[in-house]
Formats: structure tokens, C-alpha cells, sequence
């Protein structure tokens, strides 16, 4: 599927949507009951792997790995926070590939499994001839992160877990000093610093643009979530 062809809408159990980059692949799938949003990036020169929420549906996560990698290799399993709907195959997924795993720092703490790559803003991660960027987006949890992917002419692709989605912010618990703290950070380390192509994929749902939701952002701060 030419990247053009790439609209961010998957079906529940259906089959990953796949975006052709020159130099990675990105695929899409949907995965549980809560419809999470499960994303593999694959190294075109390396073939090497980087799987972003191993949420749930061990046997289609495989299958995914499978088809972007030659040798059905994972790298790195990155999980963007704790809650129990992101986590659900990561065990399964360790045992069955041998990945490194890594998670926001403050969030490790409270992920069952091993976490062997603790990660703080800034950090950076890197596999076969890519790499991305962490950004810590503090309030869905104190260790919620993102991962940006940034891929020259072919503009940025930012991950962004339960932390901003298509019309707002994720679920801070109704608690507005974590709702100022999310929507500071996803100003300030998102929207300041990234330009209105940048493609968002969230952890659920279909995907946005930041230039599709930047003229909402004081809508969201006066509305309170």
C-alpha cells in the first residue's frame, strides 16, 4: 500500500493498515476489546523492529511482526504507559521474541514486567539505521509518553498513546492539576515544537494531524478535558 493510501482508519480486528516510508514502514493495527491501537515500525535497510503497545491479541501482533520482518525479529517493545489495556500481550510478546522493553520511568515502576530501558524526555532510541525521540507528556500518567518519528521530507510522525487524540487530551481523572499539566506539556513539547503536518497516531482511534486540532487548543484548556 503506497503511502498515499494511508488514512489511520483500522478496523477492530481486522488486517494492519501499512504506510511505506523511503526509508520505514509504518503498520496499524487494532487489537482487544478496547480497540488499542498496536504500531510496528520497520527498518527497510536492517529489517530491524520497533513495536509500539503490545495491548493485546498476541497471535495478530505475530502475524504483524512477521510481515515486516524477514527474520520475524522484534528489537524493542515500547509501551507509552501503564494502564492495563496497553499492557495486556507484552509479557507473551517478551517471551515470544526476546525484545528489549522500555517505558516511561515513572511508569515502569508500575508495569509487571521487566522494563530494561527506563526513559526520560529527550531520550532517544535506536534501531537498525532509525531511531525516534521520547517525549514525556506528564497527566493520562506520570510516565505517559510519546515517540516521535522524524523522517525528513517526509515530514514527523508522532505517536502519542492515551495523551492526545483527535479532538482533545486524554483522560486526566478529572483532575485539573493533571489536565494543566497535560495540556502544558502537549503544548509546549508538542504543539510549540512540531508543524501542522505532523502526523499524529494515537492509542485509539483514527489518527489526526497537529495542524487539524491546533486552532482546539484553547477550546480544550477552557473546557476543562
Amino acid at each position: 500500500m503506497a503511502d498515499h493510501d494511508y488514512t489511520g482508519h483500522v478496523e477492530p480486528g481486522g488486517e494492519p493498515m501499512v504506510r511505506d516510508l523511503r526509508h520505514l514502514q509504518i503498520r496499524k493495527l487494532s487489537v482487544g476489546p478496547m480497540d488499542n491501537n498496536a504500531y510496528l515500525l520497520t527498518c527497510r535497510s536492517s529489517r530491524a523492529q520497533l513495536l509500539i503497545d503490545a495491548a493485546a491479541d498476541t497471535d495478530a501482533l505475530r502475524r504483524m511482526v512477521a510481515a515486516g520482518g524477514e527474520h520475524n525479529g522484534l528489537d524493542l517493545l515500547v509501551t507509552t504507559h501503564s494502564h492495563h489495556d496497553h499492557v495486556g500481550a507484552l509479557a507473551e510478546m517478551m517471551a515470544a521474541t526476546g525484545a528489549r522493553t522500555a517505558a516511561g520511568e515513572a511508569d515502569a515502576k508500575e508495569i509487571t514486567e521487566r522494563i530494561d530501558i527506563p526513559l526520560a524526555h529527550g531520550d532517544v532510541l535506536e534501531f537498525g539505521e532509525q531511531q525516534v525521540e521520547i517525549i514525556h507528556l506528564r497527566g493520562h500518567t506520570p510516565g505517559s509518553i510519546a515517540v516521535l518519528l522524524r523522517a525528513g521530507d517526509e515530514g514527523d510522525h508522532l505517536f502519542t498513546g492515551d495523551s492526545l487524540f483527535p479532538g482533545g487530551v486524554g483522560n486526566t481523572g478529572q483532575d485539573p492539576e493533571r489536565f494543566a499539566q497535560l495540556m502544558d506539556d502537549v503544548e509546549q513539547r508538542v504543539f510549540d515544537r512540531l508543524g501542522d503536518d505532523t502526523w499524529v497516531y494515537p492509542g485509539h482511534g483514527d489518527d489526526t494531524t497537529l495542524g487539524a486540532e491546533r486552532a482546539s487548543l484553547p477550546t480544550w484548556r477552557e473546557r476543562g478535558w
